[in-house]
C-alpha cells in the first residue's frame, strides 16, 4: 500500500496566501498612518522650540548688547523688526520651517510687530503664539505673559492654552 508523503502537499493555498497579504497590507498601513502622525507631531515640537529659542535669543542679546532690542515674528520665523528705532536681538533670521518642511507649519499670534525687550533681557511686550502642522490635529501654545515676560509652553484647546 502506497502512503502519501505530507510534505509534498504542505504549502499554502491560494486563498490562505492572499489573507496573508491582505492582514500584511492592512499592517503597513497602519504603521505608515501612525508614522506620519508622529513625524507631525514631532515637526510641530521643532517649531515649538524655535519660538522659545528666538525668544532666549532675544533675550540674551538683549543683556549683552545692555540695551533694549527688538525681534519679530512671521510665517517665516523669527527676524528683524521694521521700524520701531530698536535695533535687532538676532545676529541673523531663525527659520521656523527649519527641520519643518516648507508649507507644513501654520502660525498665528497676536504679538505686536516688534517684540521688545530691555536692556536686562526682560520681555516687554506679551501675546500668544499658536502652531499647528498638517498630519496632526494637536497644536501648540507659546504664551507670554507680562508684567516680567513669563513664557509657558500647552497645549491650544477651544481657544485656550492649556498647560502641556
Amino acid at each position: 500500500m502506497a502512503h502519501r508523503d505530507e510534505r509534498a502537499t504542505a504549502g499554502l493555498s491560494l486563498a490562505e496566501l492572499l489573507v496573508a497579504v491582505a492582514v500584511l497590507a492592512l499592517l503597513a498601513g497602519l504603521a505608515f498612518g501612525s508614522g506620519r502622525r508622529w513625524l507631525a507631531q514631532q515637526q510641530l515640537e521643532t517649531a515649538t522650540r524655535l519660538v522659545l529659542a528666538g525668544l532666549d535669543q532675544g533675550r540674551a542679546q538683549a543683556g549683552r548688547l545692555g540695551r533694549p532690542c527688538a525681534i519679530a515674528l512671521s510665517q517665516q520665523g523669527w527676524q528683524e523688526p521694521n521700524g520701531g528705532g530698536l535695533p535687532s536681538c538676532l545676529a541673523q533670521p531663525l527659520p521656523l520651517q527649519e527641520g519643518v518642511g516648507a508649507g507644513a507649519l501654520e502660525l498665528s499670534h497676536n504679538l505686536p510687530a516688534a517684540l521688545r525687550f530691555s536692556s536686562n533681557g526682560l520681555l516687554l511686550d506679551g501675546g500668544t503664539v499658536v502652531l499647528a502642522v498638517a498630519g496632526t490635529p494637536l497644536q501648540r501654545c507659546v504664551v507670554m505673559a507680562l508684567p516680567l515676560g513669563v513664557t509657558r509652553v500647552g497645549h491650544w484647546r477651544e481657544g485656550s492654552c492649556a498647560p502641556a
